[in-house]
């Protein structure tokens, strides 16, 4: 079943994560992806992290079904090539510092000249405007500024940042976002090309629910407050006897009540006063002292059957090993077994959101170096003599 982007053609400068992770998602629902890397060493992701070989595991998956191009976009006939990918398509992703394709003759201005339809889509730290837009911006910097970092930990300790690239992968999900948005006026003839403008720091901004509105009304800052949703209770991180944590969302007020006659506290069920929410916060250390008695006193698994038989939600904390243990991720298709180009097994992630009708796919992994190369610009109609300049300048 062809993907519900087939057609699409996308071209991809971009580095690292936020660009790269961007693409990605169009590449895995049908749509042509060009990955535009430099002759000198590729996108660094190549070799982030974990390798196999000489190539990070990470890029198997966030270049996949990705077409690797190496172009020297600082040469003449590398930019000209770029120039030509840029009006063959729909959608160009770039993360550049802003100013810096413009140096390379490939900015918005000469490229919507060529190609009036073109999407692109800008990922900075900072956004394209703006007296900070010229400094350099990274996810964590993005989640720092954005609020969250400032809202996450436990009040004794400094703030914790969570172990992924959150900011970048925000700044991703909304620059996808905005593309297709801005694709549906182009495809349905409401107008022509133009920029989406994603910052890293906004893209964080974007989930801080009523941080802003609280102080503004109130003067009141959030703060941080650990394993707990501020606010909102009963809804915490709990310990159980094995070493264990538990995650409860016992925060409706049905589900309140639910969850303390399965901890043996019918006198909580039913006092009026924590009837609803704002009466549950007043008295929330009170209501985590009554759930962690319970749950310290039980195994995980225990703890979870009684909460599943009273229907309150909750959860164990996953590790990786969880994760791919896990019957429910496999039978969601959550857990691709495949192979790299070598032929050594993998495991990867699966493809996020499920579609009933046109799902998305994995076709390959990630691309070696330039291994697409020759055959795009063929397809572009080069000429062999400058398919020739600009792939030796591969080497």
């Amino acid at each position: 079943m062809p993907g519900p982007l087939q057609g699409i053609r996308v071209v991809e400068f971009g580095t690292l994560i936020a660009a790269p992770f961007a693409a990605r998602l169009f590449a895995e629902f049908g749509a042509e992806v060009i990955k535009v890397e430099s002759p000198e060493g590729g996108d660094p992701l190549r070799k982030w992290r974990k390798l196999h070989g000489d190539t990070s595991l990470w890029w198997s998956l966030q270049a996949r079904n990705k077409k690797s191009v190496v172009l020297d976009l600082k040469s003449a006939d590398g930019a000209d090539a770029a120039r030509q990918l840029a009006a063959s398509a729909d959608v160009v992703i770039e993360n550049f510092r802003p100013g810096g394709l413009e140096k390379l003759g490939l900015g918005w201005d000469a490229l919507s000249a060529l190609n009036p339809n073109l999407i692109m889509v800008r990922i900075s730290g900072y956004g394209q405007t703006g007296p900070y837009r010229d400094r350099p911006g990274f996810g964590a910097i993005g989640e720092a500024m954005g609020g969250i970092r400032y809202t996450t930990g436990d009040p004794s300790t400094p703030p914790a940042r969570v172990g992924v690239s959150l900011g970048d992968s925000l700044a991703s999900l909304h620059g996808v976002m905005g593309a297709l948005m801005a694709l549906l006026r182009v495809k349905t003839g409401q107008g022509g090309g133009q920029v989406v403008d994603v910052s890293l720091v906004e893209s964080v901004f974007n989930l801080m629910e009523s941080l802003v509105p609280e102080y503004a009304m109130f003067g009141e800052v959030r703060e941080r407050t650990g394993g707990a949703l501020p606010g909102i209770s009963p809804s915490n991180t709990y310990p159980t006897a094995d070493g264990a944590f538990v995650v409860i969302a016992g925060n409706s007020d049905p589900i309140y009540r639910r969850l303390m006659r399965a901890i043996g506290r019918e006198d909580l069920a039913d006092d009026p006063s924590l009837a609803t929410n704002p009466g549950r916060v007043a008295r929330n250390a009170e209501l985590d002292a009554a759930i962690t008695h319970w749950t310290s006193g039980r195994n995980i698994d225990a703890v979870l059957e009684a909460l599943d038989l009273a229907d309150v939600p909750a959860g164990r904390i996953y590790s990786a090993a969880d994760i791919v243990a896990d019957p429910h991720y496999q039978a969601r298709g959550m857990l691709l077994n495949t192979t790299l180009p070598d032929g050594q097994p993998i495991t990867l992630p699966g493809i996020v959101p499920t579609l009933s009708e046109t799902p998305g796919e994995m076709r390959w992994t990630g691309p070696a170096l330039g291994e697409h190369t020759a055959q795009v610009l063929a397809d572009l109609g080069l000429g062999a003599d400058a398919i020739a300049r600009i792939t030796a300048k591969e080497k």
